[in-house]
Formats: structure tokens, C-alpha cells, sequence
């Protein structure tokens, strides 16, 4: 029998709209299934329920003509995302107590489309790596073995995504830190072209890495929430790519790109690392459907290479020197404390110039695909990792190192400020999912979603769910999470 979470986040939404459900059911159940599974999975960070109750009995009250697509929804916000009033921890026990004052913009944005949080997502420590193991939450684990790692940082929300904890989730992505947990967790994560949506209130853009971003099941969705989030904001270091005619929702629901030559690639780009053959598999199923859909899919070189890894390095040691109250330093974690470490020893004509000898490289790289719609490649070298496995040596040197081979494609595309998306397009042979990575050029995210809903429509849906989908509460779960199967 179907269940309210059954529903994608626009399904929910039109259920509302019919008065076949209500805000405060949808939270209600959502609830019971966070306290059910939501530390088995390491989820969520914070858990708001009254906060969300609020919220949903307000989302109710508003009449159905002024909601939006995605009005009374659950959502999580990601425990990096400032929010008012919520503790906010960076994923750090220096910061376990942390109340921020305000809210992020993309915070205002959510709450102002309508949409109830029901707390904060399990991140890694101030988002330094592709793994959310801290000390202020269990583990982000992923749903369909919960042996394995759901990534980072937006691990937590991905692991609540995938397992039906929250429809859509709100994440961030300064290296992969959407489309990573989404290729590990069988879900859409999409990083948007740098300046679409503000990284404000705070900050001054940290070099244009990272950025906040979607994560849900489906690519409407993702596009839902993706207008929610695009909203202009004066003042920001990056002027913001004009949205499509009616939003992205609409190009998602069109899902029509029209003809288009792509790239295809399968060469890791920051590693010299063998690939998967089960990730270099879904690039093969991904080439296939995109051919059969009309386009012209050829090899190309990858942009760029192992090479810039060197200067890519700087920026992230740079990136990790974020305000840490003295007194707390021990706090942090072994990997935290490297990084913060050569990023103290970086100085100022070093920094300004590995940003001129960065640019100077995306210009190349941008030549060498200049004939290219879009670019396909996997997500990551290999399908899964598990838990522990990035600190096993007890060395944050060695866990750094992991990190890059693991992952040697996805930052890339943050330091071009390219918009990417990784769509679950792949299993291993277990049936595990696996991510392929379509990336567009700067500023055409229009073309990039309406390109990963057609693959949607062409392999007719991807939404399949973890076997701890049914469970309803803790009896159900099996700690070690061994032979989760699909449902």
C-alpha cells in the first residue's frame, strides 16, 4: 500500500492542493520516520519537531491559490546552512552549541516558498571532506547498506532523502558535496552554475567553489526546489546566470534540450586512478540513451588533468582556515586540523597566484570541450566505500589522498563553476546504485536539467528505494545493515 513518502516532493505537494493530505500529516509522518530510522541511517544532526509542526500548521493555513509547487513539503537544511534560531554545528564539536542569529538566504528562501524543515543534516566537519563521520552525530550511512558511507558533506541529506526521511533536501557542493552523496545514494544531486543561487549572508564566495543546491529522487523535484533557491540577490560577488522562461520546473516537465553534441569522457581528471568498471558502465548506458534520445555523443578529452590538483589543493587548505574559536582548536578532527595546518602556511602571492594559474587552466579546458554541449563522465572512480574506510590508516595525510582518487572528477567542475548534475543511472552488481555526471556550460542550467529529465523519461524513472524504505520503526532495521535489496 502506498504511503505518504511514497510521494515525490511535487506529488505531496499536489496531494495538499486536492486536500487528500495536509502540512502537518506530511510532517507527522515524516517525524515518526526520522525517530524511526533517522540515526540508523545518521541523518540528521538536529531534529526540530516542534519548529516543524509550527511551520506545517502555517503552511495550512495558506490558501491554495497563493501556494507554490512545493508549498507545505518537508525539507532538511544542511548543519552548514546558517538557520535562526537552530543550532548549527559545521558538523563540528567545536560549534556544538552554536545558535546562529540569522539564516542564509537560501533559509529565507525555503521557509518563504513554504517548505517545513525538520531540523539539520549530518555534514563533515565545516564540509572538509567527501565522508560525514564527525562527533556530534552517528555517521551518514547509506540506506541501501548501511555498511557503506552516504558521503559528504551533504551526506546526511542524502542519506534522509534516499531513505524517505524527507522528500527533497537542501545541500551544498564545494568539491562534489551534492553529487557525491547522490551517485553513492541512488538519488539526482545537482550543483548549480556559480552565482545562480546566493551564498549570502556571509562570506565572500570562498574563490566560487562551493555553492547550495538540490538534492531529491527526482529531477522535478530537484528543479522545484532549484527555482526556490535561484532567487537574485543584490550584492553578490557573482552575477547570477537569467532563469528560463516559467522557471526550471518547467524545462524539467518539457524535458526538451533539443539536439545537442556530447562529450564523453571516462579519464579521471585530479588522479591517476583506475576507474570502476561498473561506473565506467552507467557512462555507458548514460552514452547509449542519450544516442538513442537524438544526440550526438563523442569522445573528447577530459578539460583538464591531474596537474591541477596542485592548485586545487591550496584553495581547499585555504577553504578549511574558517573562524574557529581559539580555545577549541583540539576539537577538531585529525583532517581538519592537517588541512587548517598547510592552509595557515599558504601565503597571500602564493594564493593570488595559484587563482590566476587556475584560470588560466578552466581557459584551456574550456577550449579543449569549446565544440561540446554537455560533458559526460562517471561521478567517482569506484561505486561504494564504507564507513571508516577514508580514516582506516589513522593518518589525515593518507585519508586526504583516499579522498582525491576516490573522487577525482566532481571538483573540477566547482573550480570551472560549471552547472553538474549526477543522476543515478548505474548499479553495481549487487545492485548498489551508481552516478554519472552530466555537466553544462556555464550559465545553461536550463539545458543541463531539460538533458537529465529526458534520460529520466527515456529509462523510464529511476526512483527505486532501499529495502529500509518499509521499515516504520527501529524493530524493523537491521543494525548492519547487510543485504538491503530494492523494493
Amino acid at each position: 500500500m502506498s504511503e505518504p513518502h511514497d510521494l515525490t516532493a511535487l506529488e505531496q505537494a499536489a496531494a495538499m492542493a486536492r486536500g487528500e493530505l495536509s502540512s502537518v500529516d506530511l510532517v507527522e509522518h515524516h517525524l515518526r520516520r526520522v525517530a524511526a530510522v533517522g540515526d540508523t541511517v545518521g541523518a540528521f544532526v538536529t531534529v526540530t519537531p516542534d519548529l516543524a509542526r509550527a511551520a506545517a500548521r502555517a503552511a495550512d493555513a495558506v490558501p491554495v491559490e497563493a501556494r507554490g509547487p512545493l508549498h507545505g513539503v518537508p525539507t532538511a537544511i544542511k548543519d552548514l546552512t546558517l538557520t535562526a534560531g537552530v543550532r548549527t554545528t559545521f558538523g563540528s564539536a567545536a560549534f556544538i552549541d552554536f545558535v546562529p542569529p540569522v539564516d542564509a538566504d537560501v533559509v529565507r528562501f525555503i521557509k518563504a516558498a513554504g517548505l517545513v524543515s525538520l531540523g539539520k543534516t549530518t555534514t563533515s566537519e565545516l564540509g572538509c571532506s567527501l565522508y560525514s563521520e564527525g562527533r556530534v552525530a552517528p555517521p551518514a550511512r547509506n540506506p541501501w547498506q548501511l555498511a557503506y558511507t552516504a558521503g559528504g558533506s551533504s551526506g546526511g541529506a542524502a542519506a534522509a532523502v534516499a531513505a524517505g526521511l524527507v522528500p527533497v533536501a537542501q545541500g551544498s557542493d564545494g568539491g562534489g558535496s551534492l553529487r557525491i552523496p547522490a551517485s553513492l545514494c541512488g538519488l539526482v544531486g545537482y550543483k548549480p552554475s556559480r552565482g545562480l543561487v546566493s551564498g549570502g549572508p556571509l562570506g565572500s564566495g570562498a574563490f566560487g567553489l562551493p555553492t547550495s543546491g538540490p538534492l531529491g529522487r527526482t529531477v522535478t523535484d530537484v528543479a522545484a526546489l532549484l527555482d526556490v533557491m535561484a532567487v537574485p540577490v543584490p550584492g553578490e560577488p557573482y552575477l547570477p546566470p537569467p532563469a528560463p522562461p516559467g522557471g526550471y520546473l518547467t524545462v524539467a516537465r518539457r524535458a526538451e534540450p533539443g539536439p545537442l553534441r556530447i562529450g564523453r569522457f571516462t579519464t579521471p581528471m585530479l588522479a591517476d586512478e583506475p576507474v570502476h568498471p561498473d561506473c565506467v558502465a552507467a557512462v555507458d548506458r548514460a552514452a547509449a540513451l542519450l544516442t538513442a534520445a537524438g544526440h550526438e555523443v563523442v569522445e573528447v578529452p577530459p578539460p583538464l588533468g591531474p596537474a591541477v590538483w596542485p592548485l586545487f589543493e591550496i584553495l581547499w587548505y585555504v577553504l578549511a582556515l574558517a573562524p574557529v574559536p581559539p580555545q577549541r582548536e583540539a576539537e577538531l578532527l585529525p583532517l581538519t586540523r592537517l588541512l587548517r595546518a598547510r592552509g595557515a602556511e599558504v601565503s597571500a602571492g602564493t594564493l593570488a597566484t595559484t587563482l590566476g594559474e587556475l584560470q588560466a587552466q578552466v581557459r584551456l579546458g574550456a577550449r579543449r570541450t569549446a565544440g561540446c554541449d554537455l560533458l559526460l563522465c562517471p561521478t567517482l572512480a569506484a561505486p561504494q566505500a564504507p564507513v571508516g574506510w577514508f580514516t582506516a590508516d589513522g593518518d589525515p595525510a593518507a585519508d586526504f589522498e583516499r579522498q582525491r582518487r576516490f573522487s577525482p572528477y566532481c571538483a573540477i567542475f566547482n573550480v570551472t563553476g560549471d552547472p553538474s548534475v549526477s543522476l543515478p543511472l548505474g548499479t553495481t552488481t549487487d545492485g548498489l546504485p551508481v552516478g554519472v555526471l552530466l555537466t553544462g556550460r556555464y550559465g545553461d542550467d536550463a539545458r543541463l536539467i531539460a538533458t537529465a529529465a529526458q534520460l529520466e523519461n527515456c529509462c523510464d524513472g529511476w526512483d527505486r528505494h532501499p529495502a529500509i524504505w518499509r521499515a516504520v520503526d527501529s524493530a524493523n532495521v537491521n543494525g548492519d545493515g547487510v543485504g538491503w535489496s530494492a523494493s
